[in-house]
Parts: structure tokens; sequence; C-alpha cells
């Protein structure tokens, strides 16, 4: 219906159905720059006609890219033909956008009563482009290497190219030799004697005989349409041309008239589908040549052939005349217009003959005509001499005035610049030796050391530590010879065309990939031709031969960048003011910028299967400079068998250029940097994505060499590693490669799930059409997961992690949603064959689904600076032959430590809330009795309820924060995942351990306040029955009328006193046997350790335990040898010393008590021996001994505490002290003195004021703890390993060898020691203190201001009940003296509390003042010892550790999970720290566990029954011990240092012999020791 439009008249219908309108006829009509700017605004690219469009702006990732959106404008068009046509989208050119078809309700159709007329007029209204605008608009607004892009693109869809590109603006045509240039195609010939053979070149470098196709005036047939036939086999039709039956072909052209395309037509080799046996151009002329004679007069010159479609012999025939080729005339005879005898006449003049004349007949349809053409066409092409190629041609353009897109200065410049490069090469293996020599076997032997400095396979017998400075000095010799070689003249050509303008620098590396290109093609095509000959019937030696040519026949731009790159590593260990290393340091900057640019990146270096680590650091660090500092990067990896199609699956995905040219063998892995939009940044949560393509993995022609199986695991680790989403290319038709691969990636994805990282993963099957492919291959994926469940359970047991039985365990995956099915590339048999429509539908399908897992990922992105780390830490690992075992990940340790931090919060949080709990039910424990009866029983259920309540909701608050923790997005959580669980424990543990001291703290103070029950009550007796004799006496004198004297009233009170006090003397405490229940506990606690321990228990323990501890020979189990016997001696008596020095300091702090000694105060020593005894395999003797002597001592002390107590809780003492106190009351009664005011001040002084004193006290151990974890320069407190780095760090300052052995020797003590002088260096101002304990005065005030205000609210009250008010409302917070208390609370008054009330306000504001005034003039030492060590311990428990140490080298465990499974520490040191010696001299070992564990070496020792035990397997005996590597070889430069400076010193200190030094160790500077210890806990 909707052709009725074209029925008015002929013309009309002739015009439109040509696709051209009238005014074409018109030579005036051309548009002008303005008019062009104009269009060109429509489709949103009037800016870029200047400011060109580049290939960064078109790869861009926004949402539109992942979204099928019809366009909504005109300015869509251009951005969904390149969207589609970056993915080789074969319907790109179909994008269309008709105003008039929003919404289906407002067309005409769906209304039936409209007339015809108004019908049509809506069928014209719509606005629509030709798709050929749309093209040459882009073309115009793009720069060089864009419109390479784009025609590179285009030929794979096999759409027609521009070779002649009008510009209407300035009334100039180019010749497009740049954008055609990047096209290379393959094709074989008739002519090929090997059927096999084929030929690659690029499009503009072979002479071909080009036949063209113009248009004479206006023309009834579509001679695009007929193109299209005439170059599409019957069953492999293709619209190479736009032509009108196209979607809105028919639209008039704005601005491609004058259009020249191109296509050709390339044979396959098979008679049977080849239309012609030889290869040719076709070009096709847009518009009438009427209006084009410039490129009309082109096309003659250069063409073997033109044909011209003509329907109207009166048009300018003229023009033919002047043809310098052989020129066809296409007619058709049906048309109005043709005049047969006008036809005749037209031959006539033109001088041709009827077989220059081809007539189209309605009878003859499409078909068959084209065959017509077919024959024509092969006799043109089989007959002409006239062959030239597209560089030819552009010789002819200038000569015709048009321009030709090379020729611009920056084109030229870098042409030459390639050119003086690439002509050197004669032959490439000798040129890549000569020009390139520090790649190749240099870089290999570079990475073999550093992976033997990692492996230690060829150490031998020799010390591993000289070994590996053997290793790194040849190192340093290689990167000198590096350094020493002379720059080529190849790579100094290169690196000042690197440094040229960013325009001209971006066409040398294209100029520079195509000729070198060119040369692999040549080169490599031969050897593989010798291969093919060879691989039937030659030895594995000759074709291994041939692979290693294959390999050194290969050359790319890659070469030389990896050239740059080792001349720039091997000057980076210079100082920074070196000549040298000044010289090219400006390198990674301009790489940085080409990464930036879209260019692809050499991560892995493919020949040494290496990442040059401190250029790819420096290229990001650049690039970091570039962009936003914290931009996030993602990262797509495809990974498969070689030749499967990955790369291209790349670049179609994204539409990136990596690679995938046949005459090429590349290895390693390349990345490529794609901007993502900021506005669907927010959405996928990164900046930029990064795509990896990787070599294939199995390659055929690199299996023969050596190394092959191992590069691929390494491979494959690393850029799985790397990898947020891995794309693997499988192919079920080859099961043998397929387990292969599977195993490889596998291996991979199991290594990652056990470091903490869990990379998504897509496995793709390609060549697989059918529609119903997902539910056919239903056998297939079940298949495939058999085979990943088969291969994990393989890798599982390699890799040493057999808990891994299924794939799904290793990794998240479902069979149904991680598998995508591609049909095959080709539409068809290539040459001709477009790229299939529906690959590029399925691989856009694949990237929608990619972008939506990134836009779901949990897992955070890295910066640029984690990218870097990640990297680092993969390299270092891959390295060693275990990898799971040698993973050491700065991210991994950053995110550790930040959950550490979080923890170790929560877990202060917590104690503190606790503690304040703890502190209340003590007060009220204390209180108990003294202002109500109860059972004290009661009190401690009472608190014990509360604190099951409170520790409930705390447990379930941590575990909650855990679980928030790793559900975050930032912090890199994902990566500690597998220590989820072991914080989530330790938060149980937490819970349980403060409710067991919780309550036993309870426990014990109310056991001790039952214990006092007694001489309390007999106190309380005493003191009301003074009080009693006191009122007596004082109302006898009353009664005798007789005033008495002071002296008198002495007297009497003395008599009184003594009389009233007399049954107080026969009250005395009796003494309690503290050693028989000490030797009691001790007798318990050893009564199942057998005969001997039995019989030591025997010994008394007063005489028992002075002097020395005394180590027996016959502690230690019996060693083959005296030196190992002694060393093992050694390290035994150092353990008990550290016992028996942490067990004083225990039995110190319960001195510090007020209480009586308790059975617990024992029962926690002896549990403390047995907890650091578990790891010792030692006599039953040394632990009795040991237990007899500790607890002899403490048995001594406890009994002194014992008799202090009896002491101060003397009855009569107690009630003495009181005294004179009661003697003044009863003189004021006497006199009948006012006593309020004295009372007030009294109860202030002696009952309140040490209360408060007390509860300040009490209440500054937290917040002294707090302000050491969290207050000012808390970093080095909030973590273990932030402390252990403080502790180094401040060693490295001191540097004096009595610290480095305090703290080796006794680590415990030192850190103890170390702790107090923090804790009283923080607070020595005194400032600080005095604000913390302002606070609480105050805050203590304000308590006993709301318990007076409270008190006065009972009117009645009498004195002594309001005192007693008071005291009840205080009862939970402030302890007071029960002595002070009652003696106060005597002979008060019976009156009402009135004045008594005022006068001790005034008494607590006066109180106030002084405590203040007593704050500022007590020392800060005073304030710090009155806190006892409750500060301290709960500082060195929370930052001690386990108390664990390495067992090679005693280095302290540094885990940061409470109830952690698996130690650690962070820097370990040469095992001279641990007191080991070699066997046969007695000299110190210098050996370093980090390297041990990775090296052929053996170990014996007690836990190995003295049997030698390789170091690889420690696990075996020490499987709660991780030992990774060192993640550089100058990680542990801290203790090789302090191991130089006190080598003597620590081998007296250790009886032995001072260690052999390394001589590369006694190079290392304090500085270097310091930047090490940086480097290695990530601290500045």
């Amino acid at each position: 219906m909707r052709r009725w439009r074209d029925l008015p008249n002929a013309s009309d219908s002739c015009s439109e159905a040509s696709g051209h309108s009238s005014r074409e006829h018109q030579p005036n009509d051309l548009l002008n720059e303005t008019e062009l700017e104009g269009f060109l605004e429509k489709l949103g690219l009037k800016e870029n006609y200047k400011e060109k469009l580049s290939l960064i702006n078109v790869l861009q990732i926004d949402k539109k890219a992942v979204t099928e959106e019809d366009a909504k404008c005109l300015s869509d068009l251009p951005w969904l033909f390149l969207k589609k046509l970056m993915m080789f989208n074969v319907t790109a050119r179909n994008v269309t956008f008709l105003a008039c078809n929003e919404s289906e309700q407002d067309h005409p159709h769906c209304n039936a009563d409209l007339d015809l007329e108004t019908l049509l007029c809506h069928e014209k209204s719509g606005e629509a482009l030709n798709p050929l605008d749309v093209i040459t608009a882009l073309f115009l607004c793009s720069n060089g290497l864009l419109q390479q892009e784009m025609a590179v693109k285009m030929a794979m869809c096999q759409f027609g190219l521009p070779l002649l590109l009008p510009d209407s603006g300035t009334q100039k045509h180019t010749l497009m030799l740049w954008a055609l240039r990047g096209i290379v195609k393959k094709y074989r010939t008739q002519a090929l004697l090997d059927p096999k053979s084929f030929i690659e070149k690029s499009v503009v470098v072979p002479g071909l005989p080009m036949v063209s196709f113009v248009r004479l005036g206006e023309g009834s047939l579509s001679k695009s349409q007929i193109l299209n036939t005439l170059l599409s086999n019957v069953q492999q039709y293709n619209d190479t041309f736009v032509n009108r039956e196209m979607p809105c072909g028919n639209v008039p052209r704005k601005i491609a008239d004058g259009l020249v395309e191109t296509s050709w037509y390339l044979p396959c080799g098979n008679k049977n589908i080849d239309i012609f046996n030889e290869p040719v151009a076709v070009a096709n002329l847009r518009g009438d040549i009427a209006l084009c004679e410039l490129q009309f007069s082109f096309l003659c010159k250069t063409s073997a052939a033109v044909f011209v479609f003509l329907d109207n012999f009166d048009s300018k025939i003229e023009l033919l005349k002047k043809h310098e080729t052989e020129i066809f005339l296409i007619v058709n005879v049906d048309s109005k217009n043709f005049n047969l005898k006008r036809c005749q006449k037209v031959l006539d003049e033109l001088n041709l003959t009827t077989k220059n004349l081809i007539l189209k007949q309605k009878r003859i349809n499409n078909a068959d005509f084209a065959k017509t053409l077919q024959k024509f066409v092969t006799e043109v092409a089989q007959k002409t001499d006239k062959k030239k190629s597209i560089e030819q041609m552009a010789v002819i353009a200038i000569e015709l005035g048009i321009m030709v897109d090379e020729q611009t200065s920056d084109c030229q410049n870098a042409k030459k610049n390639a050119e003086a490069i690439t002509s050197r090469i004669k032959n490439t293996a000798q040129y890549k030796k000569e020009e390139l020599p520090r790649q190749g076997s240099v870089w290999k032997e570079l990475t073999d050391l550093e992976k033997e400095e990692c492996r230690l396979t060829n150490a031998g017998e020799e010390d591993i530590e000289k070994y590996k400075c053997g290793l790194n000095q040849k190192k340093k010799g290689l990167r000198k010879e590096q350094r020493d070689l002379a720059i080529s003249d190849s790579m100094r050509s290169f690196m000042e065309a690197f440094s040229c303008p960013a325009v001209e620098q971006a066409y040398f590396f294209k100029w520079m990939q195509i000729k070198l290109d060119n040369v692999s093609r040549e080169t490599v095509s031969n050897l593989r031709e010798q291969y093919k000959l060879k691989s039937k019937n030659s030895s594995k030696e000759e074709l291994k031969d041939i692979d290693q040519q294959l390999s050194d026949s290969s050359i790319g731009i890659e070469n030389y960048f990896r050239e740059m790159c080792q001349i720039y590593e091997s000057t980076v260990s210079l100082s920074e003011s070196n000549p040298s290393r000044q010289k090219f340091k400006h390198l990674p900057k301009l790489c940085a910028q080409l990464l930036l640019d879209g260019f692809p990146l050499e991560l892995v270096e493919g020949e040494s299967s290496s990442i040059p680590l401190a250029w790819v650091k420096d290229v990001f660090s650049e690039l970091k400079e570039m962009v936003a500092p914290e931009s996030k990067i993602r990262i797509v990896t495809v990974l498969g068998i070689q030749s499967t199609g990955k790369s291209t699956l790349l670049n179609t995905m994204f539409g990136v250029q990596f690679a995938v040219s046949s005459g090429r063998c590349t290895r390693g892995a390349f990345m490529l940097l794609i901007r993502v939009n900021k506005e669907y940044t927010k959405e996928i949560h990164c900046d930029f994505l990064i795509i990896i393509d990787t070599e294939g993995l199995k390659s055929l022609e690199l299996a023969q060499l050596e190394d092959s199986y191992e590069h691929d695991n390494e491979l494959a680790t690393i850029v799985v590693g790397l990898s947020d989403i891995t794309i693997v290319n499988i192919s079920m038709e080859n099961m043998t490669d397929m387990k292969d691969i599977l195993q490889i990636v596998v291996h991979a994805f199991l290594r990652m799930k056990e470091v903490g990282k869990k990379p998504k993963c897509q496995f793709v099957h390609q060549n697989v059409a059918d529609v119903s492919a997902h539910d056919n291959n239903l056998r297939d994926r079940t298949l495939l997961l058999q085979q990943l469940n088969e291969m994990t359970k393989l890798a599982a047991k390699v890799e040493k992690k057999e808990k891994n039985k299924s794939f799904m365990e290793v990794m998240e995956y479902d069979p149904d949603t991680g598998n995508g099915y591609i049909p095959g590339l080709w539409h068809g048999n290539p040459p001709m064959a477009p790229v299939n429509s529906g690959y590029s539908e399925a691989v856009y399908e694949m990237k929608t689904n990619i972008m939506k897992t990134l836009k779901d990922c949990e897992s955070s992105a890295y910066n640029i600076d984690e990218f870097l780390k990640w990297t680092a830490s993969l390299w270092n690992a891959v390295k060693h032959e275990n990898f799971i075992f040698s993973f050491r990940n700065s991210l991994v340790a950053d995110a550790y430590m930040k959950i550490c931090t979080e923890f170790n919060k929560w877990e202060w949080e917590f104690k503190r809330d606790m503690y304040s709990l703890e502190t209340s039910a003590k007060a009220k424990i204390s209180n108990f009795g003294k202002y109500e009866a109860s059972n004290i029983r009661e009190i401690v259920e009472e608190f014990n309820n509360k604190a099951t309540s409170k520790l409930n909701t705390w447990e379930t608050k941590i575990i909650n924060n855990v679980h928030q923790y790793f559900k975050k997005a930032e912090g890199h959580a994902h990566l500690i995942e597998k220590h989820r669980e072991e914080f989530i424990n330790s938060a149980k543990y937490l819970i349980k351990n403060v409710e067991w001291l919780f309550k036993n703290e309870l426990n014990i103070a109310a056991d001790n306040k039952e214990g006092m029950a007694k001489v309390e009550e007999v106190k309380k007796n005493t003191t009301k029955r003074l009080e009693e004799e006191v009122l007596r006496l004082l109302d006898e004198g009353r009664k005798r009328n007789l005033k008495q004297s002071d002296e008198e009233l002495r007297k009497d009170f003395d008599q009184m006193w003594e009389k009233a006090t007399e049954p107080l003397r026969d009250k005395v405490s009796h003494e309690t046997d503290i050693f028989g229940k000490v030797h009691c506990q001790l007798r318990k606690n050893l009564e199942s350790m057998g005969s001997y321990a039995k019989e030591t228990v025997n010994k008394s323990l007063r005489d028992h335990g002075k002097g020395d501890f005394q180590m027996k020979e016959s502690f230690i189990q019996y060693v083959r040898n005296m030196f190992l016997s002694h060393n093992l001696w050694l390290r035994a008596k150092a353990k008990a010393d550290k016992i028996i020095a942490a067990c004083k300091i225990r039995v110190s702090d319960k001195m510090k008590e007020k209480s009586d000694y308790h059975d617990n105060d024992i029962q926690e020593i002896l549990k403390y021996i047995e907890a650091q005894l578990a790891d010792m395999k030692t006599d039953t003797q040394f632990e009795a001994e040991l237990k007899l002597y500790i607890c002899s001592n403490a048995a001594r002390n406890f009994h002194e505490k014992h008799l202090a107590f009896i002491a101060e809780n003397d009855p009569l003492n107690c009630v003495n002290l009181h005294k004179e106190r009661f003697f003044d009351d009863f003189k004021d009664l006497y006199h009948a003195r006012e006593q309020d005011e004295k009372k007030a001040q009294e109860f202030a002084i002696r009952c309140l004021q040490p209360a408060v004193e007390t509860y300040i006290r009490v209440s500054m151990v937290p917040e002294v703890v707090d302000e050491m974890v969290s207050g000012t320069d808390s970093v080095k407190f909030s973590t273990r390993m932030f402390f252990q780095s403080s502790v180094l760090k401040d060693l490295l300052s001191k540097n004096k060898f009595c610290h480095f052995k305090e703290y080796t020797t006794s680590y415990e003590k030192f850190i103890r020691e170390w702790i107090q002088e923090q804790i009283e260096k923080r607070f020595s101002d005194g400032t600080k203190l005095i604000e913390l304990e302002n606070n609480y005065l105050k805050r203590c005030i304000k308590c006993i201001d709301d318990a007076i205000q409270k008190a006065q609210m009972n009117k009645q009250a009498t004195q002594k009940e309001f005192v007693q008010d008071i005291c009840r409302e205080l009862g939970d917070k402030l302890v007071m003296c029960q002595d002070s208390l009652s003696a106060c609370m005597s002979l008060f008054k019976e009156a009402t509390a009135e004045r008594f009330v005022d006068f001790l306000k005034k008494s607590v504001k006066a109180m106030e003042q002084a405590l203040q005034e007593n704050l500022k003039e007590t020392e800060v030492k005073t304030k710090l010892d009155r806190l006892g060590s409750k500060p301290l311990n709960d500082l060195t428990a929370k930052l001690g550790g386990c108390g664990k140490q390495c067992p090679f080298c005693s280095a302290p465990c540094e885990a940061g999970a409470l109830s952690h499974k698996i130690h650690y520490v962070e820097i370990h040191r040469p095992q001279a720290f641990g007191t080991y010696r070699y066997i046969d001299s007695d000299k110190l070992c210098t050996s370093i566990c980090t390297s041990l564990v990775f090296s052929d070496t053996e170990f014996e020792n007690d836990d190995t029954k003295w049997v030698l035990h390789p170091y690889k397997e420690y696990k075996t005996f020490y499987g709660d011990w991780d030992i990774p590597a060192d993640n550089s070889y100058s990680a542990s430069d801290y203790w090789k240092y302090v191991m130089v400076r006190f080598n003597k010193d620590f081998a007296e200190c250790y009886s032995a012999k001072p260690a052999d030094i390394p001589n590369e160790w006694t190079t290392i500077s304090k500085e270097d020791a310091d930047r090490s210890l940086k480097e290695s806990f990530g601290v500045n």
C-alpha cells in the first residue's frame, strides 16, 4: 500500500524508485558548507565536523551500549549505526527514525474512515534519512583512525566502502586510502598450486582489475541491487550496497551524492562456488555522473571498464566521449525513454559496438541479468592489463585534484618513521637479536631467575639465603648487561616517534602494526608451510625447531614495547638522579596516554611469560594522574583454546581491535582500557573496563616448547585472578582438548577461591546455531558439569585442597545461566561471507548479561592502586610452584586489617559496656548489708541475669555487624570471605570468655563479702554498742548537774571505751593456712600426671622456690645430637623464664587488690602455665617442677597478702580508728554544740570523698584503654599488625641490642613494658588525664546532688535516715567505707535534716573543689600506678595475640581474629632468632622460613622426632601455620639488617658462633630496613 506515493507521474516514479530527487539534475543545487553543517546538526555531529570523533568516543560504554532502543531522534542514528557496526552487526545500515511511527495508535491505517488523500499526506510526512547519508556524515566527522576502524568493520560485514568521499562543505573529494589500508583479506585463486594455500594482503596493496558502475541521467533500474546480485552466489545473497529495497534506501540522499563505494569479489578456490576465478574490485558511484564529472574521470582512469546505466539518451552523452577506458552501456529496453534508433546513434557517437551494449528486458529477471553481467566482468578481468592497486590510484587522484587521506603531514611523517624502522627487517629472527636484544633469551633468563628465587629448586645443599643472594646478583648482572647495551637505531627511532605529538603518534603505531603484520605474514606463512610438510614424518626435535622459529620469526609492535619496557626496567633500580634513569622516565606517561586512547598494552609478556611489574606499575601510576585518582576498574577476560575466536569475540563485544591476523604467533596477554560513561558508572560501579585478551591455550605452534604447559597454567591463573568475569571458550567436539583446558581453568578458579577471590565465569559454546540450542544441549551442559566436577577433584588434590569436591563449591555456577551459545561467525563461505547477524546478536546478548553481572557484582571494584597490588601479588604467587600456599596479597592484608580494626572497635565497645555493668555489680555487692537486708546471692543472680541479657544482645549485634561488613561492596571484604567464620567464632568466643570472667568476678566478690560477713557484723554491733554507751554516759553526766571539764570527760570516755571494746579482744580473725590451700590446688592439678608429679607435689611449698629456677638436663627428651640437645635446653629455659616472669606479674596484680586470698588466684596461674606449655615437648618433670616453683613463690606472696588483709580488717583496730571522732561527738553533745555543719563535713570528707576518688579511679581504667585504642595516634593500637609494625619501628629507631634481645627472647615481658611506656608517654603532660578525671568528677557530683535532692523529698526523715537514703541511692556507683560510714552516722540528732542538707550541699561543693585541686597536683605516674595493671592487661591481651610463635623463627603470630585457626606473621626473620644453628658448625642459621618452605631443604626437631622432613611439607606438623612467600626479595630486609648489626651479640646470647652473613645483607642500610618494614605492613 505504501507504494501508492510513487504513482502521481512517471518521472516521479523513476526518481523515487531510484532513490534520487529531481534536484539532482540541477548542478547549482548542491549543498554548501552552511547547509552541510545544518544537516550535521540534525545528526548531532556539527561539532565533530571540525573536532573529529575519535575511537575512544565510540568505544565508551554507556547504557545505550547494552539496551535495545530505537532511535528517538535523528541524532540517535549515527550512534546506533556505530554501536551495531562496532559489533559487526550486518543490520547496522537498517537503523531508521520515522517521526510518524511513534505509536501505533497514531498510525492512519488504524482509522478506517480516512480518505486516500489524507493517507497519502500522512505517508509523506515522516522524516527519514538514507543510510548512505549517515555513513557519509560519520566518515566526514571522524578522524583517520576511527575511519580506518569503521572501514575494517564494514568490510567484515561485506558493506560497500567509501573509496571517494564527497565533502559538500568544501566541495572537495577524498580518496580513502588510509581508511581502507587496515582491511586485510584472505582469498584463494584457482591458479594456486596448493589447494590449501591462500593469499593474505591488505586490500590497498594488490593490483586488481576494477570495474565501475555509474549512472547517467535518471534510471529505472536499481544499479546497486543489480550489483549486489552480481557479487552474490544464488545461495549467498548479500546487500553489499545500499539499495531501494533496504530500509530507507529509497529516501532521497542529502550529502552522499558523489560518493564512490567499493567492494571486492574474492574467490575461495572452489570452482563450484566462485563467481570469478580471480579477485575483482567493484566501484559504485552514487549520483548522476553529469553532476560528478570528477569522480567519473577518476573511475575512467582507474577502472578496467565502466558500466553506465542509461535510460535517457538525451542526457549528456558527450561525457562518455572522454572516456579513457572501455565503456559498457546498460539499458532498460522496457523504460518509456528507450528509443532504438537513438540507442544506435549513441553507440555510433561513442564508437561502441553492440558488444558494449547490455540490454535489460522485463522477461529477464535480476538473477539471470546478473549472470550476463558476470560474463562481461569476467571477460574484462581476464583480458585487461589495467590493474591498479588503491595505492597506485592515489597518484591519479592527486593529478585530478582529489585529496588523499594519507597525504596529511601527520600520516606521512608517521609513515616515514615506521618505514625507517621496518625497512631494516630482512631476517626477522636476526633482526630481533640485533635490534631488540634486551628481550628474548635475556628476559627469559631474568624471569627464570625470579622464579628460581621463589622455587629454589637448584639450591642443593647451599645455604638458602646465600643462594638467593647469588641469584639476586645474577639478576643485577643481567640488568647491568641490558643497561650496557647500546640503544639500537630501530629503538632510538621508535622512541623518538613514540614521543611525537598525539595524532602523529597514533598514526605511527598504526603504520607500525600494518607494516609489521606484513613482515610477519610473509615469514610465518613460509614456516607454517614447512611445518605442514614435516608434521607427518619428521622427528619431534625437527618440529620443535620449527616451533621455535615460528616464535622467533613473529614480530609485532609489542616487541618494540617489550624492548622499551626492558630499557626502562633495567634503569628503574638506579637512583632517581641517575642520568640513565632520567633519560627514560617519561616513557610510562606516554604509554599511559596510549592506553587511555584505546591501544592495547601487553600485561603478560609472551616470550618470557612474565609480568614486567615495574613498567606496568609506573604506566598505571601515570594513568592514575591522568584520570580521577580513585577511578574504579572492572576486568573482563577471555580464555580458550587457540583459534577459537577469542579475540574476535572481544572485538565484537566491545568494538575493540585486538590482533586477529593469521600471520602472527602472539604469546601473552594484552589489556585494553575502555572508559565508562559517567552516568553509567553509577550502575556498574566502575569508571573503566579493562578487557584482557590472551593467547590461545594448548597452542599448536607452541606445544613443542618446553614450558608451554606451565605457561598455560600461569597465564590462566593470572588472568582469572585479575578478572571480575572470565569468558571461557570451549568446544564439545574435541573432548581431549576440552578436558585439558578445563583442567587449566579449574586450577585457576580453585586457586582464586582459596585466596579469597571468586570471579564470575561464563562458558561460551561457539558454532552452535540452532534456535533450540539451549534446550537441545542440556545433555552437553550436564556432561560439562560432570567434567568440571571431575577436574575440580583432580585440581583440589594437586593443590592439596581436597575439601573442594565440586565445581560449584569453587565458584557460583549455574549450568542453565552460565553457558552461552553463539552461532558461527560467517554467514556463508569466506572470503565473501559477511558476519552472521546471529553471531553479532548472540554476542550482544552476552555483553548485556556481562554488564548485568557487573551491575549485580557484590565485590568492590579495584582502584588503580589496588589493581597494581593485586597484579603484583598474583605474579609473585605464580612464580612459586605452590600458588595457594605462596599467595600473599596486600589487598587481602588490607581487607583483613580493616575488618580486624572494625572488630576490635566492636569488641572494645562491648567490653566497655560489660565493664560498666561489672563495676555497678561490684559496688552493689560491696555495699551489701549497709542500707538494706537481702540475700547477697540474689544480687549476684540479678546481675548475672542482666549480664546474660546484655551478652545475648551483644552477641547478636557483633555477629550481625560481621555479616553486614561482608555484604559491603567497598573494602574488598569478598577477598577475606574465608575468614568470616573466624570472626563469627571470635564473637562467640569473646562473649563466652567475658561471660565467664564476669560471673567469676562476681562470685569472687560475693565470696569475699560473705567471708567478711561475721567481721562486719561484729564491727557493726560494736559501733552500735559504742553509740549506746556514749549516749548513756552523756545522760549520766547531765543528771549529775555538774559541769565537767574536757579532761574529766576524756577520763570517763576512755573508761567507757575500754569496757565497751573489751569483747573485741577475743574476736581477732584467725590466720588461714595459705600454703596448705595453694598446695591443695597444686595437688589437684598434678594428680593425673604420674608418679613423679605426685612425688614432686609432696615437697613443702614453704621451703621450695627460693632463688632461680633450676633447669635440669633430664627435663629435655633425648635427642641424638648434643648441639640440638643444648639448643632445645636453651629454648626450654627461655620458655620457663618467660612463664615465671608472666606469673610474677599476675601475682603482683593480685597483691595490689585489697581482698583476701581466693583459690581462684592460684587456679588462674596454673591454667596459664598449662596454656603456655601446650605446644612444648618437655618431660613431665619439667612441668611439675615449674609449677611447684611458681606456686611456692605465689604462696609466699599470697600468705603476706592474707596477713595484711587480716590486720586491716581486725575489728578492734577498725573501731579504734574512729575513737577520736566518737569523743569529739561526745564533747559536742555534752556542751550542746551545733553538730549539723560538722556532721555534714564529716560525711562529705570521710565517706563521700574516698568513694568518689575510688569511683574516678575505677572509671579511668576503660578511659585510658579507650584513649590508647581510639584517641590521637591510636592507629598503632588498632590491630595486632599495626602494633607489631609500631614496635619494630621503635626498636629500629633505638637500634640497641638489649631491646632486640628482650623482644626476641622475652616477647610478652617486652610488649608489656613497651605498652606501659606508650601509656605513660601518651598521658605524660597530664592534661588528658585531668580532662577525663574532671569529667567523671562532675558526673559523680551530679549523682550526689541528685541523690540529695531525691532524699529531700522525705520531709520527715531524720538526719540518719536522710544519710541512709543518699547512700542507698548511690549504692550501685559509690562504695563508702563501712567503718567510716558507721562512725559518721552514729550520734546523729533525731531532728529533721533541713539544716543538715544545706551544710551538706556546701560540703559537697567544697569537696569538689578540693578534689579538683588534688587532681591537678597529683603526678601522672602516681595516677597511672593507682589504676593498677588493668589498662596494661587489657591492652596486652588485645595486642599481644594468641602467644603462638613461628615454629622456625619464633616470630609472634599476628592474626587478628580472637579464635583464628591459622597463625601467620607479616615479616618472618632469620632462624637465628629462633635459636636455630647449624648442626655441624654451631653457627647461627641465617635462613628465613619464607624461603625455606619453598626450597628442597629439610628440617628436624622434636616435633619430627628428629627425623628429617621437607620444609615444603611443614604443614604436616604445623598445619595451623601459614608461611607464605615474601612478596619481594627485600621483604625481610628489616631482620637481615638486625642480623648483620647484632650477629656477634646474638651468638653470645645463644651460646653459639656468629652466623656467616651473605655479602649482600651487609649493604642493607637502616633506611632500607625501615622501607622494608613500611612496605611489608603497608604503612607510611
